[in-house]
C-alpha cells in the first residue's frame, strides 16, 4: 500500500492538503497521524509536524516538506536520519516577487506613512523620490533572492544583494561572506530577508544588523520566523532607527492572538502569504517521489539537512 501521512500542527492546512491529494494523487492513500495507517506510511508530508510524530511512523523512509524550506522539521526532535525533500513549485518565484515589489513601494512611496495620516485625519504627501533614489537590500540570492532582486534592478532601484557565497547578478551590487555583511548593509533602507534559517543564521535580524541600516529603515522578513529578534525589533523601532516592519513569518504560526506583535506600533503582518507552492502541486511532487522511491530512482529536490536547505 503507497501510504502518505500528512503531519501538521496546522488543522486547516492538513484538510486542504487532504483534498489536494485525492485530486492530483488519487494513487495514493493519505491519511493523518491518528489513522492507524499512518504506522504503514513510507512517506511523511510536513509543516511543523508535533513533537513525537515522526518518531511513530516505523515504516517511514522519507521525509517531505510541503515548502522550500525545511527548518520546521525541527519542529519535531524525534526527526529520523532519513532523506529529506522539499517542494519546488514554479509559480513560487512569481508569487515572491510580486509580495516584495509592493512592500518596496509601499515603503518607497510612503503609503505606510499615509496609512497613518489616514487615521489621525492628516493630509499631507509624502516625498516622492526617484527609485534609483532608494537603496534596497535583499539577504539570500537563491533562486528567489536572485529573481527578486533583478527584478527590483530592473524597476529603478539601486539593489544590493548578500549571500554565502559569490554570486554575479545583472544591475545588483553583490556581497558574500561574513566579513562583507557590514558594508552591504551599510545605507539601506529596506532591507529584504529571504535567508534559509540555519545556525547561521538565526538571529540575524537583530541589534548589530539594524545598527548597519539607514536610519528610519524598514525590515521586510519573508525568511523565517527564527532569523528575528523581536526585542531587538521593538527597540529599534521605539527609538526611529528603524521606522517600520513588514514580518510575514512567525516562529509560531498561526501567530497567537496574544502576540506582541500584532500591536506593535510600526509592524504590519501578513498571514504567512508572501508565497507558497499550490496544494495541487505539493500533491504531485511527493507522488513523484513516491514513484521514485518505488522504482529505485534519485529523488527530486533533495535537502542537505547539514546546510539547512
Amino acid at each position: 500500500m503507497n501510504t502518505v501521512v500528512l503531519l501538521s500542527r496546522d488543522t486547516l492546512l492538513l484538510k486542504q492538503l487532504q483534498a489536494a491529494f485525492a485530486r492530483s494523487a488519487p494513487q495514493l492513500t493519505t491519511v493523518l497521524a491518528d489513522d492507524p495507517l499512518a504506522r504503514n506510511a513510507q512517506i511523511a508530508a510536513c509543516w511543523f509536524p508535533l513533537p513525537g510524530s515522526l518518531a511513530a511512523l516505523p515504516n517511514l523512509q522519507v521525509i517531505h516538506s510541503v515548502a522550500a524550506g525545511i527548518d520546521h522539521l525541527e519542529n519535531d526532535p524525534s526527526c529520523p536520519d532519513l532523506p529529506v525533500c522539499r517542494v519546488v513549485d514554479p509559480g513560487h518565484r512569481q508569487g515572491m516577487t510580486e509580495y516584495v515589489r509592493w512592500a518596496v513601494i509601499h515603503y518607497h512611496r510612503g503609503f505606510d506613512q499615509v496609512l497613518e495620516q489616514q487615521r489621525q485625519q492628516h493630509w499631507e504627501r509624502p516625498l516622492q523620490r526617484a527609485a534609483g533614489q532608494f537603496k534596497v537590500g535583499v539577504m539570500g540570492l537563491g533562486s528567489l533572492g536572485s529573481a527578486i532582486s533583478q527584478d527590483l534592478a530592473a524597476s529603478g532601484y539601486d539593489v544590493r544583494g548578500w549571500a554565502r557565497g559569490s554570486k554575479a547578478l545583472t544591475g545588483v551590487q553583490t556581497f558574500a561572506g561574513a566579513q562583507n555583511l557590514n558594508p552591504f548593509l551599510d545605507g539601506v533602507e529596506v532591507l529584504i530577508n529571504l535567508l534559509p534559517l540555519t545556525r547561521e543564521t538565526r538571529g540575524i535580524l537583530g541589534q548589530s544588523t539594524f545598527e548597519q541600516l539607514a536610519n528610519g529603515a524598514a525590515l521586510v522578513n519573508c525568511g523565517r520566523g527564527g532569523h528575528l529578534d523581536i526585542d531587538d525589533l521593538e527597540q529599534a523601532l521605539k527609538r526611529g532607527k528603524l521606522r517600520g516592519a513588514l514580518l510575514d513569518v512567525f516562529e509560531q504560526e498561526p501567530l497567537p492572538a496574544d502576540h506582541r506583535l500584532w500591536t506593535m506600533p510600526g509592524v504590519t503582518i501578513t498571514p504567512h502569504m508572501a508565497s507558497a507552492a499550490s496544494h495541487d502541486c505539493i500533491a504531485e511532487q511527493v507522488a513523484e517521489n513516491f514513484r521514485r522511491l518505488n522504482a529505485d530512482e534519485p529523488l527530486l529536490n533533495c535537502a542537505d539537512r547539514l546546510l539547512g536547505y
